[in-house]
């Protein structure tokens, strides 16, 4: 049995709209001016309290600005305009890889536990996954943390993962894990920055992610990390 990761927003679900505007209400709320939508989309896989850090500096209302991000996300989610749409392919990807009996699915994620609920709940995904990691559970990315609990969980070694994501930090984090890590190119963060973080394939389409995880899963030595 192979492990495979994967992350949430940039990978899975396309939540940048959101993820923005929630962003500037926490800011606005704090008195802060926004930062711009690129440097917003840049911390998107840090957990809350890291991204703030990241965007407001160490000296800035961080607490104050996580509560405020929060309130805004769940007020924003509950007009159906900010729906958060999943990326092309990913429902026919999931469905063939939870079919196959060589593979385990799995979520390493930046969201809270919450986030991830409410996304299982609306995709219909409660059996998909077979062990979930998020910013409740472990350090924040880069940190290999989700991954190395993931793995312990289900008893997977390295050689037998892979994550799949779209920001540095998720090939950071699969990095200091040993396992392998797949960039996808149509996330939040730019090609050059996943390939400067050490990513292995960088794929371009669900098609491409599956040519490469059937590859993986049928002789996974082929593929170096």
């Amino acid at each position: 049995m192979k492990l495979v990761l994967f992350d949430v927003d940039g990978t899975l679900v396309d939540s940048q709209n959101i993820i923005v505007a929630a962003q500037r209400m926490a800011f606005a709320a704090c008195g802060l001016e926004p930062p711009s939508r690129e440097r917003s989309l840049s911390i998107v896989g840090l957990s809350l309290a890291e991204a703030f850090t990241v965007l407001a500096g160490p000296k800035g209302p961080i607490a104050g600005l996580v509560e405020a991000y929060k309130d805004s996300f769940h007020s924003l989610r509950q007009d159906p305009a900010n729906a958060e749409p999943l990326f092309p392919g990913v429902e026919r990807c999931l469905e063939w890889l939870h079919g196959r009996e060589d593979a385990m699915l799995g979520i390493a994620t930046g969201k809270s536990r919450r986030g991830v609920a409410h996304l299982l709940e609306r995709h219909g995904w409660h059996d998909v996954f077979s062990v979930i990691q998020t910013a409740d559970d472990a350090p924040s990315k880069p940190h290999p943390g989700m991954i190395l609990q993931a793995m312990r969980e289900m008893g997977a070694q390295p050689q037998d993962t892979v994550m799949v994501g779209d920001s540095s930090f998720d090939m950071g984090m699969a990095r200091a894990a040993g396992v392998l890590p797949v960039g996808v190119s149509w996330g939040f963060q730019p090609v050059a920055a996943l390939a400067e973080a050490g990513a292995g394939p960088i794929v371009h389409s669900y098609a491409e992610l599956e040519a490469v995880l059937t590859e993986f899963l049928n002789e996974p030595s082929k593929i170096s990390v």
